[in-house]
């Protein structure tokens, strides 16, 4: 004699009801997300990424699944969004220099120097100016969440870097951008573009000699391990864009689109909130491990550098668009110095 089992009940009461159609329920396959980036988990961006994960995922109730896969584990710089948009990946959250390349030129305004002179000018920025540059994405089949911040840069060399002629002939990892290439080159140095995952390697064997960065990822990169000197110049600000594949999120049922943004709303408030911590908090471990000397420029070094500068504006404003960066200066409050 034949046993019935539970599930066997199960199925044979589904095809008494119609047929198939009412099996899927009965084991759903979640949708997957997958989330790449370049730095390390226990970075802003990092902490961020799993923090959205865990709000989509228990929102959800497992319907959607997000894999984080942190530390160029899949893809490089330059890789990553070719990759979501051949939806490779579905969802990144690069640097704001990033979009250049990509044919988005008016991002290149987040990288002009000294254009922010604290955190609300640059949160300003994204909420007015960042928004509508969103708009931009969506014809390269990407479709902009939300700005998340990671503090501002500080530069690095083996070798004090606290007057303009210091620059002179050293070689300076960026990303790739036109902006970050002028900047460089107006301090006197030489712009290498480096993908990220490479940059120790290379300041370890004296590929480049410096870079800038922000202290969380100097610190969770051991960058500090091989940079003697570092100068709190605050002269850029790093900020990425979470962003996913649109056709992807066009593709997603209405409840679970809902669940995303609410997650994102949610990550995106937390990762901006810890960001300032994070950076003071790895700063002081990079000055107590006495591997790097930390300097912060006086009001005439700093006024320097700002003077040296201000041609960047004004050289790059063809680039970028008169009236992307007029926008920029009235959300960030900008005033040229004296």
């Amino acid at each position: 004699m034949k046993l019935v089992t539970p599930r066997r009940l199960l199925l044979s009461a589904a095809l008494a009801l119609g047929g198939l159609a009412a099996l899927p329920a009965l084991a759903q396959t979640p949708v997957v997300i997958k989330f790449s980036h370049v730095v390390a988990p226990d970075t802003p961006k990092g902490k961020g990424a799993q923090r959205l994960k865990e709000l989509v995922e228990e929102r959800s109730k497992g319907r959607i699944k997000v894999e984080v896969y942190p530390n160029s584990q899949l893809y490089k710089d330059k890789e990553e969004l070719e990759a979501l948009q051949l939806g490779s990946v579905q969802m990144l959250a690069p640097s704001l220099a990033k979009f250049g390349p990509l044919g988005v030129k008016e991002y290149e305004v987040f990288d002009l120097p000294f254009l922010f002179k604290d955190e609300a000018s640059f949160r300003n920025t994204t909420d007015t100016l960042g928004k509508d540059l969103f708009t931009k994405l969506e014809s390269k089949g990407i479709k902009g969440l939300a700005y998340w911040d990671n503090g501002f840069h500080i530069m690095s060399a083996n070798k004090p870097l606290h007057k303009v002629a210091d620059f002179k002939g050293l070689k300076m990892r960026i990303q790739s951008s036109k902006v970050l290439d002028a900047q460089m080159r107006a301090l006197g140095a030489i712009p290498q573009v480096m993908a990220f995952s490479e940059l120790y390697q290379a300041l370890q064997s004296g590929v480049v000699d410096g870079t800038e960065g922000v202290a969380s990822n100097f610190y969770t990169q051991k960058i500090y391990e091989v940079q003697k000197h570092i100068t709190l110049s605050n002269h850029g600000h790093l900020a990425y864009a979470l962003i996913i594949n649109k056709k992807f999120y066009d593709g997603l049922p209405a409840d679970l689109r809902a669940v995303l943004d609410s997650a994102v709303k949610d990550a995106t408030t937390y990762a901006n909130a810890i960001a300032q911590t994070e950076n003071a908090t790895a700063l002081e471990k990079i000055k107590a491990s006495g591997k790097s000397t930390v300097y912060t420029p006086s009001a005439a070094e700093a006024n320097e550098w700002k003077q040296a500068l201000m041609p960047v504006h004004r050289d790059m404003t063809s680039r970028v668009g008169k009236a992307t960066v007029d926008a920029a200066y009235k959300a960030a409050g900008f005033v040229a110095p004296k």
